[in-house]
């Protein structure tokens, strides 16, 4: 793998609570300087979208917590959408799948995918999860058609070696939660991971050999 490769599957990320527009603007600018994806909040898609058209967009629904009512989150993603988004991670709701209403999250998770023309990751937030609840979370994507399966928000805690081997035996993955370096990052992609969501996305490229 060569630095460009490496930094295609970075997705450089700005989501805090503090996030303003000049934020956004400034990781898809940086973005599209060392060849990465973007994250940025959905409120600020369409500010930044022209900013930089060939960097791939994603933006994030049901965030962070993912309880947000079904109806209210399939808007969300349809919003996301016709603002430029083009690719979706949404939350799932945590709750019902640890209270084992596993029906709901496929239903709602199906109903969203089907809404939009878009890749969806299913962010399952591994580090509250046992790990059949984690394998459940990867049947439930599965059952609802999602592209890829994400192991967290990162305000729940790091993204392991274990969590990713584990969702990749059902999906794509795409790691997320305290990879703030560039070993970091090569572990979770020798570990199966295919992409890299990170805050530090342009310290892990330059940080390549």
């Amino acid at each position: 793998m060569d630095r460009a490769e490496f930094a295609a599957r970075i997705d450089h990320t700005v989501l805090g609570p503090e996030t303003t527009a000049a934020d956004a603007q400034e990781v898809v600018v940086a973005a599209a300087e060392y060849g990465t994806n973007a994250c940025v909040p959905p409120c600020y898609v369409d500010e930044v979208r022209a900013a930089a058209p060939d960097v791939t967009l994603a933006t994030v629904v049901g965030f962070p917590h993912g309880q947000h009512a079904p109806g209210v989150k399939r808007e969300e993603a349809v919003a996301a959408w016709e603002a430029g988004a083009d690719e979706l991670d949404v939350v799932v709701n945590v709750g019902r799948l640890r209270a084992g209403d596993d029906d709901a999250v496929v239903d709602e998770l199906s109903e969203l995918v089907a809404a939009v023309p878009l890749p969806v990751k299913v962010i399952v937030e591994a580090p509250l999860l046992t790990e059949a609840e984690t394998h459940r979370a990867g049947e439930a994507a599965v059952a609802a058609d999602a592209d890829y399966l994400k192991t967290g928000t990162g305000f729940a805690g790091p993204a392991t070696v274990t969590d990713v081997e584990l969702l990749a035996a059902y999906l794509p993955v795409k790691a997320s939660g305290g990879i703030d370096t560039t070993e970091r990052a090569r572990a979770m992609l020798d570990a199966g991971a295919e992409r890299i969501g990170a805050s530090a996305g342009v310290a892990l490229v330059e940080g390549f050999e």
